[in-house]
């Protein structure tokens, strides 16, 4: 009886808090009007892009570097394909 009075007690104030005013612990940054031709602020693109921006610096000539990250983006998509397993499940079974 106490647990489920003390949850109850924990509970009613986030309900109350979510239900009537959901807006009070949000981000402000959700209520700007999107600009499609700048990206925001928070989206850092040199993090996606670490592994290609790696594979072109490491290679000197432009087209090797282009050639190699080509490959690396057809060693992505083709590698589920590689898998010949009549099993198709997700579980790990070792030997």
């Amino acid at each position: 009886l106490k647990d489920i009075l003390g949850f109850m007690m924990m509970l009613l104030p986030l309900m109350t808090l979510a239900l009537f005013s959901p807006n009070l612990l949000g981000d402000p940054e959700n209520f700007t009007p999107a600009n499609p031709l700048v990206t925001p602020p928070h989206i850092k693109p040199e993090w996606y892009f670490l592994f290609a921006y790696a594979i072109l610096r490491s290679i000197p000539n432009k087209l090797g570097g282009v050639l190699a990250l080509a490959a690396s983006v057809l060693i992505l998509f083709l590698t589920p394909l590689l898998h010949k397993s009549k099993q198709r499940t997700m579980i790990f079974r070792p030997l």
